[in-house]
């Protein structure tokens, strides 16, 4: 990112462009979306925009990252890791379930894919973002429950994955191929509870 973008990256104009940045990615796409509609959602001029973000790609980058760290911190916060792993963990996989099969992450996703061979840097800093800080925070508490004697993991970085992976089950592959979508707190819970379980079975102490 550009050092104009770096210093930038606070302030209520910063607000205004991601959020309307990411109302026009959402609603066009990536190669849809337009500067001057970015600009327009956002109430700001071209001008502002630029002085942010010189390059549409930062720009994506930027919503996608911001979108991520906030879904993080949101899980982080309703984690007491004082209490039995089972809990901890099933709050962890309903909010990442619930978060998968959002209309924001596979839009993401399918823009990733679509511009992945022009633009791979996009795929990068979203699975960065995204997918490795959530393993990275995961394999942080997995590590804590293992010394608690909470949980048995001989190898915790394939764990996390394993916990990660059985929260997609069903529900996102669905999401991904378009055959559903929208889905209820039910389905959510059901296929969170369902990975715990499985995942208690096979690390629990």
């Amino acid at each position: 990112m550009t050092q104009s973008a770096t210093i930038l990256r606070t302030g209520r104009k910063f607000d205004q462009v991601l959020r309307g940045a990411r109302e026009v990615f959402m609603g066009d796409g990536f190669e849809g979306a337009n500067v001057d509609d970015i600009a327009r959602a956002a109430g700001v001029s071209k001008a502002t925009l630029y002085s942010y973000f010189p390059d549409k790609r930062l720009l994506f980058m930027e919503v996608a990252q911001t979108e991520c760290r906030l879904m993080s911190e949101r899980i982080l916060s309703m984690i007491d890791e004082t209490k039995p792993a089972r809990e901890v963990l099933t709050i962890a996989a309903t909010q990442l379930t619930g978060f998968l099969v959002s209309d924001f992450a596979q839009k993401v996703f399918r823009i990733c894919m679509a511009e992945r061979d022009r633009f791979p840097e996009l795929g990068r800093a979203f699975y960065a973002a995204g997918p490795e800080n959530g393993q990275r925070q995961l394999c942080d508490y997995l590590e804590k429950a293992v010394a608690a004697g909470e949980l048995v993991i001989a190898d915790i970085p394939m764990a996390a994955e394993q916990f990660s992976e059985l929260c997609k089950t069903r529900l996102w592959t669905r999401a991904a191929f378009g055959i559903q979508n929208s889905f209820t707190q039910a389905e959510i819970d059901e296929v969170a509870l369902q990975a715990v379980d499985t995942f208690m079975a096979r690390y629990g102490a």
